[in-house]
């Protein structure tokens, strides 16, 4: 994803536009199709950056070992 580094909660508010906007009975079966894609681009940006916050939260034991935090 080219944004410019976008947040967490940017990205969950660009989320719920995107269900507003699948929600609408007006919008186009072609509209609703790029706004679909643009979603579950935002939730594959969302899934990367919370695995990495979970690598990050995990921390070394006594004995080297991984715990969680």
């Amino acid at each position: 994803m080219a944004e410019k580094q976008m947040t967490l909660e940017d990205a969950f508010l660009q989320l719920e536009e995107v269900m507003k906007q699948l929600e609408d009975e007006t919008i186009s079966l072609e509209d609703s199709f790029a706004v679909y894609q643009r979603g579950m681009q935002l939730l594959k940006y969302c899934n990367e950056s919370i695995d990495k916050v979970e690598k990050k939260v995990l921390m070394l034991n006594g004995e080297g070992k991984l715990d969680e935090f």
